[in-house]
């Protein structure tokens, strides 16, 4: 049975909005239009065509530090992202993570309510982020009815996207909405690092790094002045991307192949791989959406008159201006848990840098042991999974125990492991100031070799149906 807390959401499960699972078999072809309309809808959300109407267009970029990881677009009606729907998720996480409400993932009721909640809690934080961006003066001083009209907007998208999410993960797409967002704002965050013809930032030209290097040449500028450049795109965070991706991209391939066997096809072998990165991107998505919250609400609480005299909100953060005119985090706990951001400024801050990287790092490893039970990845979970596939280690018996004590030999040593150098990449990565940001690397590179082994596997079924049991299908 459900636990008390999300039996509280079965009443309201019946007025919730759902895009219903498939019940036939969703061709490849057809999934793959799906998962294409969703990303050109979210795509045009998210373009400046999509601008939040009432709010004036000169309005200030203040949470910067946001964009990637909640695949926001400041202004639009993607204004928001996918912030409230990752942090729901990083809520209810930790509620079960931490045993504080009951729910067994195993069991289809638990496993819908769980999805009702999700839903009800970033419906509910939509409201609350959107009622922040207006009060705290974000867009300005906003008339009452234009204020109302904004937040209108920024719900209904907020909506939306959630919407747009569940239709990929109900299996009429592939991967999740989430992923894909956040993929498709990590390349456009690049490719405006590389080519963005700006007006002149500093005495080498624009901020696209390769327009600025066509620049300094043809000015008869030294090129090593674009070694470094402070908060814009350098040749060594060039450098530093490439080599981000190449480390990401071979230790997403790093992995241990248990030996398997087909009860079904005598003579058919098999191998099941536990990967070093075995819960994949969603411990730094969690750890960042938790950091990113803390910049957002402190930010907020800091911007009002009454908060830069209390010493609660200057606790957790207070903010000062930085060189361009921006505000910076300057103490408190904010301080810690955002990047330094380029090699220069871990230079001037090597205590920050240290203490961002170990909380990072942290918090990687107790999202991956965590996710190991809430995403049903833990050993008891895949040995039931590869027993009921007709799936048994040769010179084993065919038995869940079996299978599951020699997974438990794996599994938990590798998750731990995967969290530290997650952690370790995308914190690393920030710190050489890679285009992007580390943490955005990091998850495109597995968003993309995610997605990658998904079509190979929606290909393979799709050719030999009656392996269609044992990829899940």
């Amino acid at each position: 049975m459900a636990g008390r807390f999300l039996s509280l959401f079965k009443p309201v499960a019946r007025f919730i909005p759902e895009i219903k699972a498939p019940e036939r078999k969703v061709g490849f072809n057809e999934k793959l239009l799906w998962t294409a309309i969703a990303l050109i809808i979210y795509l045009v959300m998210a373009s400046e065509a999509c601008r939040l109407y009432g709010i004036p267009a000169e309005a200030e970029e203040r949470l910067a530090p946001l964009r990637i990881i909640f695949a926001s677009s400041r202004g639009t009606l993607m204004e928001l992202g996918i912030g409230p729907i990752v942090t729901a998720g990083l809520i209810l996480q930790l509620l079960v993570g931490s045993a504080m409400i009951e729910c067994d993932m195993s069991k289809p009721e638990d496993r819908s309510l769980f999805t009702t909640a999700s839903k009800v809690f970033a419906i509910i934080l939509t409201g609350v982020q959107a009622s922040a961006y207006i009060i705290s003066g974000m867009y300005g001083t906003l008339p009452g009815t234009t204020a109302i009209i904004v937040f209108l907007q920024l719900l209904a998208a907020g909506f939306i996207v959630l919407l747009l999410d569940e239709l990929i993960q109900k299996g009429w797409g592939f991967g999740s909405g989430i992923s894909l967002f956040i993929m498709a704002g990590v390349a456009q965050q690049i490719f405006l690092e590389c080519f963005y013809v700006s007006p002149p930032v500093d005495e080498y030209g624009s901020s696209g790094i390769f327009v600025a290097l066509v620049q300094t040449l043809m000015g008869g500028k030294p090129v090593t002045g674009l070694l470094l450049r402070g908060s814009y795109p350098s040749l060594i965070g060039l450098v530093a991307t490439i080599a981000a991706f190449l480390v990401i991209i071979y230790m997403e391939g790093v992995r241990v192949e248990l030996p398997l066997s087909y009860a079904g096809y005598r003579g058919f072998r098999s191998r099941y791989p536990i990967k070093l990165l075995y819960v994949s991107n969603l411990p730094v998505i969690f750890a960042s959406a938790l950091f990113a919250n803390i910049y957002f609400f402190s930010y907020i609480l800091w911007s009002q008159p009454w908060g830069k005299d209390n010493f609660w909100v200057n606790l957790l953060g207070w903010y000062k201006s930085s060189e361009g005119g921006q505000l910076v985090p300057g103490g408190g706990l904010v301080y810690y848990v955002t990047s330094p951001g380029n090699l220069s400024n871990v230079i001037a801050e090597p205590v920050r840098a240290i203490v961002y990287l170990a909380i990072l790092i942290a918090f990687c490893v107790i999202f991956s042991l965590t996710w190991l039970e809430v995403g049903g990845l833990g050993p008891s979970t895949v040995a039931k999974q590869l027993v009921d596939a007709g799936m048994q280690i040769p010179g084993y018996r065919r038995s869940g125990k079996a299978i599951e004590q020699i997974l438990k030999r794996y599994i938990p040593a590798v998750t731990v492991l995967g969290g530290i150098i997650v952690g370790l990449v995308a914190g690393l990565s920030d710190f050489f100031g890679v285009f992007g940001s580390g943490i955005g690397i990091l998850l495109s590179v597995g968003i993309i070799y995610q997605y990658y082994e998904i079509l190979v596997r929606e290909r393979a079924a799709e050719m030999y149906p009656a392996f269609r049991k044992l990829f899940g299908g």
